[in-house]
């Protein structure tokens, strides 16, 4: 995803010393991209499935916390003027994934829309 949001002449870094430690951020835009794993961010997608086992209410409590976490990030940034987008891993990879340009077409069109936040999720039926 990032060598093809290169080559369509997005610029990024990496690694900015921003809350939550996002995947990229486009200054340009004032904007974050996050890409998140559907399993440990508790995607609301086929992909998810909630944990079972011996250890399911360690795994419960531990995604939940990973989700709370996500949403005080998600303040933390917006009080600091950034916007964010979440990739979520179900639209790169799977049977619901989106091909690489749509992915790159919408990340292009979320970032001029100006919107705060937004989502780019797989495509089930």
């Amino acid at each position: 995803m990032r060598s093809a949001l290169h080559r369509a002449g997005y610029r990024f870094r990496l690694k900015a010393p921003l809350p939550g430690k996002p995947d990229l951020t486009l200054k340009k835009f004032r904007a974050t991209i996050f890409t998140h794993g559907c399993f440990w961010h508790m995607h609301d997608c086929p992909r998810f499935k909630q944990p079972g086992g011996d250890n399911a209410e360690f795994w419960r409590a531990k995604l939940i916390r990973n989700a709370e976490r996500d949403r005080e990030v998600a303040e933390q940034l917006s009080a600091l003027g950034w916007r964010q987008l979440v990739v979520w891993e179900c639209a790169l990879i799977g049977p619901g994934r989106l091909d690489l340009p749509t992915v790159v077409d919408r990340i292009g069109q979320w970032l001029t829309s100006g919107a705060e936040t937004g989502e780019i999720a797989g495509e089930f039926e």
